[in-house]
């Protein structure tokens, strides 16, 4: 049965030169070209509400090609104090502006639970000393609309009642031959009371609008067998992934699971620089996925039970590049600002 995750954040829409919020007053968007973009409020929207904002904004940057947009009336006064502490705007030459690469690093929009402000405390571990975890999350996690699939993906944490869908995909044929742990329900008991025990691994279940379709297990690199193969930093993630619905397999669907998986892993701890995996050496329809999702292929390596590949994805690349974009959509368009070239003048006329 779906879970009601509901409510859902606030929907926008563009159609042409107009953002329609759901339920609020709509937005005036001017596409300069070049990937610059104008947006106003009409005078009858009065103040702009953050909720509403950040629905505007997310689907004016949600396809890869944006680079900046102008925040160009009155109204936004009231809130611009919020939205350049948070740094979802920045204020440059022209006046405030909301870059991609900044917004998308903001939770707000995407994360119901706030990253928690926990202390960096340091023990001994299995391959050096790595930092204290925070208790984990329960519940929602994520959401995030997909606009090629015109569906929610939601992420949330693993519990008990998790049980049955975990052992029915584990004993799927194509599940069982990577992931390699088939079993009876017993096994798959043991199994996750012993990751919900452990702190440096948080299991997690993916929706797509309510309705169950993977298992991800994220865990902190440095405690993980993974940190014995390289240079691991202190606030480095992994991922090991099972996509268990037959129906949701397929290049629409790994555009939109991977790099919402991989923003959430970067909004949730914001000192994790680096998201690491080892997908078998050999899987390498896995591998083109990776690459297409601007994972770097460092290396080879053997485990016992495999030969891998250790790959890496950097939090600015995926940023600078927004990569939460389909590939296709040519994404990381050459006129690109960052926080270290705001918008002049210049690029404005």
């Amino acid at each position: 049965m779906p879970r009601d995750l509901t409510p859902y954040p606030i929907r926008a829409q563009r159609d042409g030169s107009v953002v329609h919020v759901e339920n609020h007053a709509s937005l005036v968007v001017s596409d300069l070209g070049g990937g610059r973009l104008e947006l106003s409020a009409p005078q009858e929207a009065g103040t702009v509400a953050l909720d509403i904002a950040l629905a505007a904004f997310e689907v004016l940057s949600n396809h890869g090609d944006e680079c900046a947009i102008r925040l160009v009336d009155p109204n936004w006064a009231p809130l611009l104090p919020d939205l350049l502490a948070k740094g979802i705007a920045l204020q440059a030459e022209i006046g405030p502006v909301v870059l991609p690469a900044s917004l998308w690093q903001v939770p707000d929009r995407w994360c119901p639970q706030p990253a928690p402000n926990y202390p960096t405390l340091w023990q001994q571990g299995p391959h050096g000393r790595h930092p204290i975890r925070p208790p984990k999350p329960t519940g929602l996690l994520y959401q995030r609309h997909i606009p090629w699939l015109d569906q929610m993906l939601t992420l949330r944490a693993l519990d008990e009642s998790d049980l049955e869908t975990f052992h029915r995909w584990q004993n799927d044929s194509r599940v069982a031959e990577f992931f390699e742990e088939s079993g009876t329900i017993e096994k798959h008991r043991a199994y996750l009371e012993t990751l919900m025990a452990d702190p440096h691994m948080l299991p997690v279940i993916g929706a797509l609008d309510g309705q169950d379709f993977g298992y991800f297990e994220l865990y902190w690199a440095r405690e993980n067998r993974i940190g014995a193969q390289y240079d691991a930093g202190p606030w480095d993630r992994g991922w090991h992934v099972l996509i268990g619905e037959e129906n949701v397999r397929g290049a629409d669907y790994v555009t939109a699971w991977l790099p919402s998986l991989m923003h959430y892993m970067f909004l949730s701890e914001p000192r994790t620089q680096s998201l690491m995996g080892e997908p078998k050496a050999s899987h390498a329809q896995q591998l083109k996925n990776l690459s297409l999702g601007g994972f770097a292929h460092i290396r080879e390596f053997d485990f016992s039970h495999k030969r891998a590949s250790l790959v890496q994805l950097e939090r600015q690349h995926f940023f600078e590049a927004r990569l939460w974009a389909r590939p296709e959509t040519g994404r990381g368009a050459p006129l690109c600002f960052s926080p270290a070239r705001l918008p002049t003048t210049g690029d404005w006329t």
